[in-house]
């Protein structure tokens, strides 16, 4: 009786059908959920997100697919634990939400419905450990859900009031004739009302994301460092909304009100993106230093 080895294509097909879900049944999730979200998605681009202070949502979006395509590999390869109970409870909440929020036109809960929808999947298919594979993306959708307006209007105005103090405050200090009544900035003859775009809630949810996401592309091992960063997070989005609504004074102020309005005013949204991930970038770096400069000391006191 002889033995007959298996052949390289023989375990790439034993591999292949190890994987789980496959790619039909890929394709076919794929095609249940965009036939379920793409109208509430045009439904957002034709809204929401063509006001002032929500053009972050198609970035959020995208940043969500791509960190899905990233561990999609991990999660088909892994190990496959389902959760039959807890899968069905999670996708049954989110098909239940989904269909309220869908019918009703409650954007928040119709797209917030996919983090329990694909909660839902994945512990269908590998359980509480495909689960930990995936929970980012799927927690990332959390920047992408609409704020209802109540929770809005509520925390904005102290928030505009704060940044419009600040930055009134820097200005003064620096010599510049400028005054505050409210959120109302006057410098030389020009008046700028700070608006929720500018320094809203909205706009600190947006950079929140940005800091989140840089968090899981660094993917530090020290605990201690990533929860200082993720601290510090808050205050570098405050500081961003200080600098925005900084520059656009001072382009009024030098320019006038046209170049401050008009599509200077448009860049510096782009600029404030950019002076937050700047920010981030410098913190990280300045925590590194100081963390690396912390444990060389403790190694160097530490008796031999």
């Amino acid at each position: 009786m002889s033995l007959t080895q298996p052949t390289a294509s023989s375990s790439t097909q034993i591999k292949a059908s190890n994987e789980s879900p496959s790619r039909v049944e890929l394709l076919a999730i794929t095609a249940g959920l965009v036939s379920m979200y793409l109208p509430t998605y045009m439904t957002l681009e034709a809204s929401i997100w063509r006001i002032v202070g929500q053009g972050h949502g198609p970035v959020m979006l995208a940043l969500t697919l791509w960190l899905i395509w990233q561990l999609l590999p991990a999660f088909t390869s892994s190990a496959a634990q389902p959760s039959p109970l807890a899968g069905m409870l999670a996708l049954t909440a989110g098909l239940l939400c989904y269909a309220l929020g869908h019918s009703q036109d409650i954007l928040f809960m119709d797209v917030g419905s996919q983090m329990l929808v694909l909660t839902g999947i994945a512990l269908l298919y590998k359980g509480w450990a495909g689960f930990r594979i995936m929970w980012f993306p799927i927690f990332f959708i959390l920047f992408i859900i609409p704020i209802p307006g109540s929770i809005v209007d509520q925390v904005t105005a102290p928030l505009k009031a704060a940044v419009s103090y600040v930055a009134e405050a820097i200005l003064y200090k620096l010599h510049y004739p400028i005054g505050r009544s409210g959120v109302t900035l006057t410098i030389g003859p020009y008046q700028l009302l700070v608006a929720d775009a500018c320094a809203g809630l909205n706009s600190i949810f947006a950079l929140e994301a940005i800091g989140v996401f840089y968090l899981s592309v660094v993917q530090y091992s020290s605990a201690t460092r990533n929860t200082l960063l993720a601290l510090l997070i808050i205050p570098i989005s405050f500081a961003s909304n200080v600098t925005r609504v900084i520059t656009l004074v001072l382009i009024t102020y030098y320019l006038g009100d046209e170049a401050g309005q008009g599509f200077v005013h448009n860049f510096a949204g782009i600029l404030l993106f950019m002076i937050a991930t700047a920010l981030t970038i410098c913190t990280d770096t300045l925590l590194g230093i100081m963390l690396k400069t912390a444990s060389h000391s403790e190694k160097m006191v530490q008796p031999s």
